[in-house]
């Protein structure tokens, strides 16, 4: 299992970067299961976007990235979104 925490706020030129660095971690590491800490990240569109980003290009790696320290608005916002499916929230699971 592979943990990293993303920081915030995230611009919408700092999504290749932030997905490249990202790629680069599950490509080391294969794993099955990722957990990005999101504790530092604001509750907007962008923020979302990266996540199902990143959620995407995980998959495409056979892993899958589960949230861990999300606010109740970012949570709201992802379901808002129609993304809960995709932005899968691990404090939730729980």
């Amino acid at each position: 299992m592979l943990t990293f925490a993303i920081y915030g706020p995230i611009t919408r030129p700092d999504l290749p970067g932030l997905c490249g660095r990202v790629c680069a971690l599950l490509e080391h590491a294969a794993p099955q299961v990722a957990l990005c800490d999101v504790r530092g990240v604001p509750a907007d569109a962008v923020t979302v976007d990266a996540l199902a980003q990143l959620q995407l290009a995980a998959r495409r790696r056979g892993c899958e990235v589960r949230l861990q320290n999300t606010t109740r608005e970012l949570r709201d916002l992802v379901h808002l979104m129609g993304l809960a499916e995709v932005v899968v929230d691990d404090d939730a699971t729980r």
